[in-house]
């Protein structure tokens, strides 16, 4: 029995929408590329990222362990997550420390790196990531003529599994979810505004008010 439900709860907790996925991706600034060093270990580099076509690109120094690591043995995998909110156990009980938890979206990816050789292709790889992480603007963009593509790197990820969970209420009924609403509310976290909208719930002048029954 046990096992059964931990099993329905992994499927609860399963981001099932590609499009929110995509989303998600768009919004976060680091993630994280897992790759096998010479002695077999993984080796975790936290880097700025774009998602275009359904890839994963990231630009990188031309030279370096991970470029290295990639050259050897192209698997590897990729990680993005956000922390929305952290629990604390007295939430539930004023003395059991197991009730603690956290509220979070997390994506892994597991697939095949390259190096980006094409001038094209590197020229999205490289406009995109400027697009995403200067939205404003005030830049010449990057042309495939240009002599700045020979000195950077563009990895290319390319997806053989994915996978997002996300944990933001939808497992709770509907006046429990309420209630740690509430809570959150009152905790008065730098975070909590915004994890409540994630959680579909809007402060009013009548109080919390839940608008949307978020499913991804």
């Amino acid at each position: 029995m046990i096992n059964i439900c931990v099993l329905q709860l992994v499927g609860i907790l399963q981001i099932k929408s590609y499009q929110k996925i995509k989303e998600f991706l768009d919004q976060e600034h680091v993630g994280r590329i897992s790759s096998i060093d010479v002695n077999g270990y993984p080796q975790v580099i936290p880097m700025n990222f774009v998602f275009l076509n359904d890839f994963v690109y990231m630009h990188s120094h031309i030279k370096g362990e991970k470029i290295d690591n990639i050259n050897r043995n192209n698997k590897v995998g990729f990680e993005v997550d956000r922390e929305l909110e952290f629990l604390p156990s007295y939430f539930e009980d004023p003395k059991n420390a197991s009730l603690a938890d956290t509220l979070y979206i997390s994506i892994v990816m597991k697939g095949f790196a390259l190096l980006v050789t094409d001038r094209e292709e590197k020229t999205l790889a490289l406009n995109g990531l400027m697009k995403k992480y200067q939205p404003e603007g005030r830049y010449d963009p990057i042309e495939s003529a240009m002599k700045v593509l020979d000195a950077v790197a563009v990895i290319k990820v390319i997806p053989k599994s994915l996978f997002g969970k996300y944990k933001i209420g939808q497992h709770m009924h509907v006046d429990a979810r309420k209630d740690l609403a509430q809570k959150i509310l009152e905790h008065n976290l730098p975070t909590a505004k915004e994890t409540l909208k994630i959680m579909g719930f809007e402060i009013t002048e009548n109080g919390l008010q839940m608008v949307d029954e978020p499913i991804w």
